[in-house]
């Protein structure tokens, strides 16, 4: 007979602030995305043509797209969030929410954009790039 596993209180309140400490700083990431939207967007769009990532005939239209997306994470549902990041999520570590959403827009979604010619580098290098913008801008734990 299997020995059923029953958690101390201990060990359950040690879980519990576990989760509730990540569920936190998710909502904090995306409070900060609310607060920089233009700034945020702006800065990765530029980085993510600078770096040579995303080649385009519009830049403007780059950051407006990435705008939309930051807009959509900003009010989307955590199952729908939770949906869209689902593919990426060992591209790191520990990943950043914010980071992780708009790598998934980029290479999923911007991708066929009529303004992006293609997109260029891995994964990793495409979420590198943004990562490094969200953290200037949005707040992190």
């Amino acid at each position: 007979m299997a020995k059923v596993f029953r958690p101390s209180t201990r060990e359950s309140s040690l879980l519990s602030k576990i989760e509730s400490s990540k569920e936190q700083a998710r909502r904090k990431a995306i409070m900060g995305v609310r607060d920089n939207l233009e700034t945020l967007s702006n800065a990765v769009a530029i980085k993510l043509v600078e770096q040579d990532l995303v080649e385009t005939h519009n830049k403007n239209g780059l950051q407006e797209q990435v705008q939309k997306a930051l807009e959509r994470l900003a009010h989307a549902e955590d199952f729908d969030v939770d949906y869209q990041v689902a593919p990426f999520r060992s591209v790191v570590p520990h990943p950043n929410i914010v980071s992780l959403y708009l790598t998934a827009f980029v290479i999923e979604k911007l991708i066929n954009h009529k303004d992006v010619v293609d997109i260029y580098g891995s994964d990793e290098e495409i979420y590198s790039c943004i990562h490094r913008q969200v953290t200037r801008y949005v707040a992190t734990t």
